[in-house]
């Protein structure tokens, strides 16, 4: 058993053997009860996804999917956006406004522990394009066999034409020659066509480059593993390196040119791929440190959902998804997907008056959210970037998920944009949580360092000058920053600040303010201090025990 281990178990002894004489301790700074400190960097609570904005068959399916299989509603609903995007990829683009369209395809990641039931939930949602798949190549496969056929009759002309030019004396030579040259660009015209796809699962980059090349732009990687994190970290490259630029134009439409050594080169236009994905919580924080994956915006691409995990909670011998909800999910989607396929050059979509005003709205609305200092999305601003874009994308597939046959003949409704609103307002709930996991807000780390101070020292009370002196200037490279710090550890309820009196009227220093530690976090911390030393344990101060005392 690990220290950690240890003294965790040594916390909960604590607890269940006190628990009567903590039950309502009073007094930090009054006599209302104390209540345990919020764990830092650790949303306790994310919203759950907003269901009923899903179009009826959609919603229904995903309500009865996440009863059966005893998951949350949230990983149904994020790969049913997933499926929706894979439908509509490069068959749609919604106009925000003249010169700012978005593109459908999205990238999506659920963060989820192992054995929460993701694969029966990943067939089940994808199963209606797979069977599009295998009717696609019904339809192609006579036309693939025919240009197959022709193709290598042509091949054989050719050689045959090859073979009279190496036996030919010179006066028959050139008539030869531009025969076998005519042979050869009739070969050359001949084009077979591929076996249409929509799916692909673990494929590395230049793999993927292919395939879109080949599907006309479009493709969908849908997985229940994070294995994908790894091959664009590099793991099948020549030098390790991370190859994650087909990645990034692949979301944003950019232009894509693979030039190989030997190989023919690959062009794809506006290429549009969609990803929907799952991880475990605990490898975010090692996709954070991926080099490039922050920096050139990777992460900031992916709309991320951190459901609450319900194992040790699930009900057994649930119903079955009702066969007319699970009937009918599969034909909207088979129906959506067919008629889009048919679409040669994407259709644009544009808001209607009222739609484009609440957009606006919410625009205004997110700007300050997204400032350095005072946002609540500051820390992950190249996330909060985007979520215009992104909401812009989820309204686009509402609407056609609404309209399943005629959604590209009309505007996108003001309904769309407000359902597409409220998944944003819970996709920036869960960035919240799923960056703090990754340690993007560095405000949290400053926290830590004056928890484990707190810890070191066993203070109850400090001065916010003691707290500056005793710690490293690296740590707080200014004052703004041990305020912003201290502020998050009240507002988790770690410290309060007490109330101080301003300059007399001499004037002089104002008094530097005074915080009181958490008594219930200070009662927890002195019985496991001696517990350990009771049982030759050594105490080793630690955030993540703190956190435990909560």
């Amino acid at each position: 058993m690990s220290a950690f281990e240890h003294l965790r178990d040594l916390a909960e002894e604590v607890r269940q053997s006190e628990e009567s004489r903590l039950a309502a301790p009073r007094s930090m700074s009054n006599s209302s009860p104390v209540e345990p400190p919020v764990p830092l960097g650790r949303a306790l609570q994310v919203p759950a996804f907003p269901v009923a904005v899903l179009p009826a068959w959609a919603g229904e399916y995903v309500t009865a999917l996440a009863h059966s299989t005893q998951t949350p509603p949230d990983l149904s609903a994020m790969l049913v956006l997933a499926a929706l995007a894979t439908a509509a990829a490069r068959k749609m683009r919604v106009q925000v406004r003249p010169g700012w369209s978005e593109p459908a395809n999205l990238y999506i990641a659920v963060a989820m522990p192992p054995g929460s039931r993701k694969s029966p939930v990943f067939a089940r949602v994808t199963e209606p394009l797979l069977a599009w798949e295998r009717r696609a190549l019904d339809w192609a496969k006579p036309d693939i066999t025919d240009a197959s056929t022709r193709k290598r009759v042509a091949a054989d002309l050719v050689r045959q034409a090859e073979r009279a030019v190496a036996g030919a004396d010179e006066t028959a030579r050139e008539e030869l020659t531009v025969e076998a040259v005519r042979a050869n660009n009739q070969a050359d015209d001949i084009v077979v066509p591929v076996e249409p796809r929509l799916l692909a699962d673990d494929v590395t980059p230049e793999a993927l480059a292919r395939l879109l090349a080949e599907q006309g732009g479009r493709m969908a990687i849908l997985s229940a593993e994070g294995d994908i994190f790894e091959l664009m970290a590099g793991r099948y490259s020549r030098n390790g390196a991370a190859n994650i630029g087909v990645f990034l134009k692949s979301w944003s439409g950019d232009d894509l040119r693979v030039d190989r050594v030997n190989r023919t080169s690959e062009h794809v236009e506006q290429p549009a791929l969609t990803l929907g994905l799952t991880v475990q919580p605990e490898i975010l924080a090692s996709i954070s440190r991926q080099p490039g994956f922050r920096g050139r915006g990777l992460l900031a691409r992916f709309l991320w959902s951190l459901p609450p995990s319900n194992v040790g909670s699930r009900l057994t011998n649930t119903p079955a998804v009702p066969e007319a909800v699970e009937a009918r999910y599969g034909a909207e989607l088979e129906a959506l997907t067919t008629t889009l396929a048919e679409l040669e050059e994407p259709e644009v979509l544009t808001f209607s008056q009222a739609a484009a005003e609440r957009f606006e709205e919410f625009e205004a609305g997110l700007e300050p959210r997204l400032h350095a200092e005072s946002g609540d999305l500051g820390h992950i601003a190249d996330w909060g970037a985007k979520l215009a874009g992104h909401t812009a994308r989820i309204a686009g597939l509402l609407h056609l998920a609404t309209h399943l046959r005629d959604g590209w003949g009309r505007p996108i409704g003001v309904e769309s944009v407000q359902g597409a609103i409220a998944i944003a307002d819970y996709l920036a709930a869960h960035a919240l949580a799923v960056f703090d996991h990754m340690g993007a807000d560095p405000n949290v780390a400053r926290a830590e360092v004056i928890l484990r101070w707190l810890e070191r020292t066993d203070l109850e009370t400090f001065t916010q000058r003691e707290c500056h002196r005793a710690l490293s200037k690296s740590s707080f490279p200014t004052a703004a920053d041990l305020d912003a710090a201290l502020n998050l550890l009240c507002s988790h309820g770690w410290i309060e600040k007490l109330p101080h009196d301003r300059p007399g009227p001499r004037g002089g220093r104002p008094a530097s303010p005074t915080f009181i530690v958490n008594t219930l976090w200070c009662q927890n911390r002195h019985n496991r201090q001696n517990l350990g030393r009771d049982r030759g344990c050594v105490d080793s101060p630690g955030v993540l025990s703190m956190a435990d005392d909560a």
